[in-house]
């Protein structure tokens, strides 16, 4: 890999203490579990009836989405892992939970009657020889608004599952279960304790406040404040403080794409971290969900915020260059790691 493409190093010798006690860490994972749906075919024709293609059907796949998502990436880099959310009984929610890696704690989650899992359906099509690409999504949502008793039950189950915590991750991709307020009585106990607090929120960022860290994407961070960033140092460097001192977090790591990561606390110098691999990604499905929980996993290993958001660097730039909702193994971020220290 070209030194230009190679993140600084920060004490390799370090990261790769961390991942190895990635295998000690219990991370409980709360938020949105979504079934992503992956319905994959051939291009035929275009169809008579409209200018549209015709696709012949090849397969349907069903993968752990949300805070699914994350949870798998967390397993899959050795931690242990707990999953509370809501589930349906519904035919979306038992292949969703037959989907889940085994290594995912499944104690804390709810499957209320009447709850229709969130989907989210991708068609992909492609030639026999080429590579599919998503072609269309549908996203069906719950059947209605989380009711008292549902969230009471996640509430419980959170409260039992933090216990032995040794961080948390919130995944918020905006069905309504994740309260801002459920989220602030949850963490009191857990920061005195000194427990990591993270949240990945899609829709309600700022409402958040006095976590430990948040995970933006730029167009995120745009949207909430209503700026356009780019390619401009300064305005990103306002839009940053601006959102640390907005939610009070100890530490905002934005993620840009294709120029790298910006990590923000207070009182200290901006951070950035470019891009780990090449600059052409081949899926950006999921990429979010990985690098907060390789953060999360970072930060209840004993990281600094620095080599949580360089170890998340690397997992995101192996997971943008696998198709569908990936995760990253162990050797892979091993490897990378080696990699980019060289």
């Amino acid at each position: 890999m070209p030194a230009s493409q190679r993140p600084a190093p920060a004490s390799s010798r370090r990261l790769l203490d961390l991942i190895a006690w990635f295998r000690a860490c219990r991370v409980v994972v709360l938020g949105d579990l979504i079934a992503d749906e992956f319905v994959y075919g051939r291009v035929a024709r275009v169809s008579r009836e409209a200018p549209v293609l015709i696709l012949e059907y090849d397969s349907t796949a069903i993968l752990p989405g949300g805070a699914g998502n994350a949870a798998s990436n967390v397993a899959a880099l050795g931690g242990q892992v707990g999953l509370v959310a809501l589930a349906g009984r519904d035919e979306p929610g038992r292949r969703l939970m037959a989907s889940l890696p085994p290594r995912i704690g499944r104690q804390g989650i709810v499957r209320p009657a009447g709850y229709r899992t969130p989907v989210k359906t991708r068609i992909l099509a492609g030639g026999v020889h080429s590579a599919k690409q998503q072609v269309v999504r549908i996203d069906r949502g719950p059947s209605g608004p989380i009711t008292d008793q549902q969230r009471a039950a996640i509430v419980r189950a959170a409260t039992r599952a933090t216990r032995q915590a040794d961080a948390v991750l919130i995944s918020d991709y905006g069905s309504g279960l994740v309260d801002p307020r459920m989220v602030a009585a949850l963490a009191r106990p857990l920061h005195a304790r000194g427990i990591p607090v993270l949240v990945d929120s899609r829709y309600q960022l700022l409402k958040f406040s006095r976590l430990t860290a948040c995970t933006p994407n730029e167009s995120e961070v745009e949207q909430v404040l209503g700026v356009s960033i780019g390619d401009r140092p300064r305005v990103l460097e306002r839009a940053g403080r601006a959102v640390l001192e907005k939610t009070r977090m100890e530490a905002v790591l934005v993620t840009r794409g294709s120029r790298g990561m910006a990590l923000f606390e207070p009182g200290k110098p901006t951070v950035h971290i470019p891009i780990y691999g090449p600059d052409e990604v081949t899926d950006v499905t999921g990429a979010g969900d990985t690098v907060m929980a390789v953060m999360t996993l970072a930060l209840g290993a004993g990281a600094t915020f620095e080599e949580a958001a360089r170890l998340a660097n690397y997992a995101g730039g192996l997971v943008v260059m696998k198709r569908g909702t990936a995760t990253v193994s162990v050797r892979e971020l091993r490897e990378a790691v080696t990699d980019g220290g060289r």
